[in-house]
């Protein structure tokens, strides 16, 4: 590399270091508990966890239209 493309480098890192000085940081063992309680409290609206209602499902099958 030539000395004004480690300079550039050298200002993009500083940069970038600059931002991340004032990102708030959490401890895992924190993150993971505040994880954890959204997760249960939010479980009943999941539809995922509970299956989406039958009458709003928008990829049930339909059931074919019979004339008799």
């Amino acid at each position: 590399m030539s000395g004004s493309a480690n300079l550039a480098a050298a200002r993009k890192l500083v940069e970038q270091l600059r931002g991340e000085v004032g990102v708030q940081r959490l401890k895992v063992s924190q993150a993971a508990t505040d994880l954890k309680q959204f997760c249960l409290q939010n479980a009943q609206q999941d539809p995922l966890l509970m299956g989406i209602h039958p009458n709003i499902n928008p990829f049930r099958p339909f059931k074919p239209c019979l004339i008799l």
